[in-house]
């Protein structure tokens, strides 16, 4: 399948007989889109598609650099906040879609909704640190305080950083591993990672880049913004609320990214950071994911906006709503792809009971004109396949890669 490449205003629609066989299509697109660097941006109904697509592209195109803009995996206004390691991969995604480094964008529609820190935040709350580099310790310490980085005897997890002597070590949000500076009075001489198990140097680096620790800023600046907003929004006396008397602190609550709006004068969307050549997919019921989502944030909403202990702010200042996020994606070229319920594949399962088991997929391999790839999800499986293919009379040639079953 070869999709045409849409343009604003003329979206293209395809459907597909099963689940693998759009990420085909797509994988074959956004290669082509790569070459004028626009990236493919695919929308998702749910986070298992998401997971699903996310998988199964680079299968077909593994020199696609595909990136993952995960859900909070929260409830909104819930009083726990994500995992620090999804707040690093959607730092880390934010970061590179900001900077068209991204060939494929991955977005569930719930994270599509909700509304995102500015885009001169990222770039302003960002740093690099390079090999041979003057370093101020005392200045980095600042830096990486403002930029919400905790201060630990050893480093562990993002989000993390210690200073022993002439070492810094570092763990950076949407890094992988963390790295460890080594300097020579005031120059950087070495930057290498680490394994936080043996904390045991690993391979030397020429430079890092340093993103915030989180979607906001909690520095002097961010709190005023934040006490100051709160007073606009709830009426009485905000000292009553838990939440603002902790970032007046600057102690970052639970469930403080459903405040997010409070630290800006205005928020972003998606569309913000995305290149105005950017190719959406709209991928899925969208419509039906919107609306379910807004209608889960709303009915909590009337449930918990009573405690004058816990104000919560509306729906509308947090999400998009529906109509808002679809108008806004006419301002791109759109893909919609639909799962084709009418028309499936025919049923090629293995029949264990009767005479000949592999009939079906006997009978299909007959009457297709298309060479046929089969995938196993291990190499075990592979072997217990062959085994059974091999027992009755099926000849199958194995291959490592779409790539290799391409030129085969």
């Amino acid at each position: 399948m070869v999709l045409s490449q849409p343009t604003v205003g003329h979206p293209v629609r395809f459907s597909y007989a099963a689940n693998g066989l759009d990420s085909v299509a797509l994988s074959a697109l956004a290669c082509r889109l790569k070459t004028t660097h626009a990236p493919l941006v695919i929308v998702t109904a749910n986070a298992f598609e998401a997971q699903r697509l996310l998988e199964e592209i680079p299968f077909f195109a593994p020199d696609l650099k595909v990136n993952l803009l995960p859900d909070w995996e929260t409830l909104p206004y819930d009083v726990f906040s994500p995992h620090p390691d999804l707040i690093s991969e959607r730092l880390a995604t934010l970061y590179q879609i900001s900077q068209n480094v991204s060939d494929v964008i991955i977005v569930p529609m719930a994270t599509a909704l909700l509304r995102l820190p500015p885009v001169a935040f990222l770039s302003a709350h960002t740093f690099m640190l390079k090999k041979g580099q003057q370093l101020d310790l005392e200045a980095l310490r600042n830096q990486c305080a403002h930029a919400g980085y905790h201060h630990v005897s050893q480093v562990m997890s993002p989000g993390e950083f210690s200073v022993r002597g002439g070492l810094v070590d570092l763990f950076p949000m949407g890094s992988v591993l963390p790295y460890r500076i080594d300097l020579f009075d005031a120059e950087i001489e070495t930057i290498r990672t680490f394994d936080i198990d043996t904390q045991r140097s690993l391979y030397p680096v020429p430079e890092i880049r340093l993103l915030p620790a989180r979607e906001f800023p909690l520095d002097e600046a961010g709190i005023a913004k934040f006490r100051s907003q709160f007073r606009e929004h709830f009426e009485g006396d905000p000292q009553r609320a838990k939440i603002y008397k902790d970032v007046s602190k600057g102690t970052a609550s639970g469930g403080i990214e459903w405040y997010l709006p409070l630290f800006f004068d205005a928020t972003a969307t998606i569309f913000d950071y995305l290149p105005a050549q950017a190719v959406l997919c709209l991928h899925g019921t969208l419509d039906k994911a919107a609306q379910s989502f807004w209608f889960d944030a709303t009915s909590r909403y009337r449930l918990m906006a009573h405690d004058p202990e816990k104000p919560i702010l509306q729906p509308e200042v947090l999400l998009l709503k529906a109509d808002a996020f679809f108008s806004q994606t006419h301002n791109f070229s759109i893909i919609q792809a639909q799962l084709d319920l009418a028309n499936p594949l025919p049923a090629i399962d293995v029949d264990r009971r009767a005479e000949h088991p592999l009939h079906k997929l006997n009978a299909f391999i007959a009457q297709t004109q298309q060479r046929v790839l089969i995938v196993a999800e291990s190499l075990g499986r592979r072997e217990t396949m062959l085994q059974l293919f091999n027992e009755h009379g099926l000849q199958v040639q194995t291959c490592e890669s779409w790539a290799e079953f391409q030129q085969s």
